[in-house]
């Protein structure tokens, strides 16, 4: 008996769109550590989030776990539909968050003009009372300053090509079941 044949009698079949379930997992690996990389700037370097930069990390949420629902299931021998169906939702997550990116660096770059929470002008806070002295203390994160770039390229701007990478692997699984056999 050949090791593929072993496999399916002992009830441990092949993954039903095994290429996807790759690039599932890959998507899960990519989107995890990018996170905790985000995570690591902020908590670890000290690198406070802005507003954008919050935003950027809500793709991220949905990738994440979807991703490894869509491991597990294709392991279990989930419907190509089914993995397909994710992956469609993991693309559509991925390039979300690389447009949120491309917004983002075009802020910092100031290509265009950002929210005015965090990259407009900021008034006079310290004019009155004791609520504007408080409102005065308050540390605004700007949208529109990267707080650190490497060779160029702001953390708005990784996000963008993580984000596209993560978008062409979904969709590299995504073609691998459509030229699977039915």
């Amino acid at each position: 008996m050949d090791q593929t044949a072993a496999i399916n009698h002992g009830g441990l079949r092949p993954a039903a769109g095994s290429t996807a379930a790759q690039a599932a997992l890959a998507i899960f690996v990519v989107s995890l550590a990018t996170l905790c990389g985000a995570w690591y700037f902020q908590f670890v370097l000290g690198y406070p989030p802005c507003p954008l930069c919050l935003q950027q990390r809500i793709p991220y949420y949905v990738v994440i776990p979807l991703s490894l629902i869509l491991v597990l299931a294709a392991r279990g021998g989930a419907s190509a539909r089914l993995i397909g169906a994710g992956l469609a939702v993991i693309l559509i997550a991925a390039l979300v968050g690389a447009a949120l990116g491309t917004y983002h660096a075009g802020v910092e770059w100031h290509y265009w003009p950002g929210p005015t929470d965090c990259s407009g002008p900021i008034g006079d806070l310290n004019s009155g009372g004791s609520l504007l002295d408080q409102l005065g203390a308050i540390h605004v994160v700007r949208c529109d300053q990267a707080a650190w770039r490497f060779l160029g390229i702001s953390l708005a701007g990784y996000n963008v090509l993580i984000s596209l990478a993560m978008a062409s692997i979904a969709a590299y699984g995504l073609l691998a079941l459509r030229k699977q056999p039915a």
